[in-house]
């Protein structure tokens, strides 16, 4: 019922260290996905879905940020659940990528795991659109914010036919990233939803360029308060 891509990147920050940054981004025909199989914090990212169950993404995460690698965490998680064959499970973790799609999703269902990514899909048109979602993301241009990168691949897997059950117009999207770098603030736009919408991709395109374009705004007249962590750094506020 779903598509969605897990991605690991290595990157420099403004003062030369090296960090991690992970990212996901989900979209279907029923409202709400961003509330149940979306999950990233600074030690991965974890992607649930199919006949969801919340748990894996919640405990994938947490298993993820006590240490444990993702193939271990992700299919312990599986090998503990009665229902494995209904589930979607994939993600990616500071070492590795997992990718499972159980023998009892509905067709068409499977999973692509590439380098430091991973993309899976159920009730798609076709074995296409996991393709499209993983050449968009590869193709991307690494000095974009990720969070676009990660609309542009959505928008490739949806402009392949995406999710088949054209009788359900209400859909959703979203996307979260998460990074090592300590960042005050956290940018808006790294963590959006749209619950409830006929568009889903061009809306939460929308809802990243306006969250940036505030962020933006916000660093531009608060930006010394920010980095004093004091209010009477403001000016004209």
């Amino acid at each position: 019922m779903t598509f969605s891509i897990c991605v690991r990147e290595t990157y420099e920050d403004d003062d030369g260290d090296e960090q991690t940054r992970f990212g996901v981004a989900v979209t279907t025909r029923l409202p709400g996905v961003g509330a149940l199989c979306p999950w990233a914090s600074e030690n991965g990212a974890v992607s649930t879905q199919s006949l969801t169950n919340v748990r894996l993404g919640r405990k994938g995460i947490e298993y993820l940020d006590d240490g444990i690698a993702v193939e271990d965490a992700l299919q312990g998680l599986l090998n503990a659940d009665d229902n494995a064959p209904a589930r979607q499970l994939h993600g990616v973790g500071h070492e590795g990528e997992f990718a499972f799609t159980g023998d009892e999703c509905m067709d068409w269902a499977g999973d692509r795991a590439g380098e430091n990514y991973t993309v899976a899909g159920n009730l798609l048109a076709g074995e296409g659109v996991v393709d499209a979602v993983a050449e968009a993301y590869e193709a991307s241009d690494r000095d974009e914010q990720l969070a676009k990168r990660l609309v542009d691949a959505l928008d490739a897997g949806h402009a392949e036919g995406g999710d088949k059950r054209e009788d359900l117009t209400i859909q959703s999207a979203a996307l979260r990233v998460a990074t090592t770098e300590e960042r005050d603030p956290e940018p808006y736009y790294d963590d959006l939803r749209v619950d409830a919408t006929e568009t889903p991709i061009s809306d939460l395109r929308e809802t990243y360029e306006l969250a940036r374009e505030g962020f933006e705004a916000a660093l531009e007249k608060y930006g010394d308060a920010y980095e004093d962590d004091d209010m009477d750094a403001v000016s004209d506020a």
